[in-house]
């Protein structure tokens, strides 16, 4: 594997958790090309581009939600070709008005544009049936 390739999609996908988890809309969605797809278990339906989950996020914050932590745990990556990538962890969130972590594990794929930066394509999250504290 491409140990630079590799270290640049940890670190890109460093930057969407940080920007996830201090509840900052716009620079996780920076993240995210404007054709990204999301599969979230908590959401019916599928999310065919990236602002669809925007105005998503808009309707959970006027109902309260906001992000207070969240931690990325056992991260992996798969480099498919030398511009895609399969970026895996588990992941565990805490959000304001619910009690505890929410144990969830997380795939999203990334591709490398033709200036050079990984931006997230796809998104998929899932419980963890792992409910551990780690």
């Amino acid at each position: 594997m491409d140990q630079g390739a590799e270290q640049e999609v940890l670190a890109a996908a460093a930057r969407l958790v940080t920007a996830f988890a201090a509840s900052d809309a716009e620079r996780n969605f920076a993240c995210f090309v404007p054709e990204a797809s999301f599969v979230f278990h908590n959401v019916a339906g599928w999310l065919g581009e990236r602002s669809e989950y925007e105005r998503l996020w808009t309707s959970w914050e006027v109902d309260g939600f906001r992000v207070e932590a969240c931690r990325s745990l056992e991260p992996r990556v798969s480099l498919v070709a030398t511009d895609v990538a399969v970026f895996t962890h588990r992941v565990r969130t805490r959000l304001a008005g619910v009690s505890g972590e929410l144990a969830e594990r997380e795939t999203i794929v990334f591709h490398r544009s033709p200036e050079g930066a990984w931006l997230a394509v796809h998104e998929h999250l899932s419980p963890d049936p792992v409910e551990d504290n780690a």
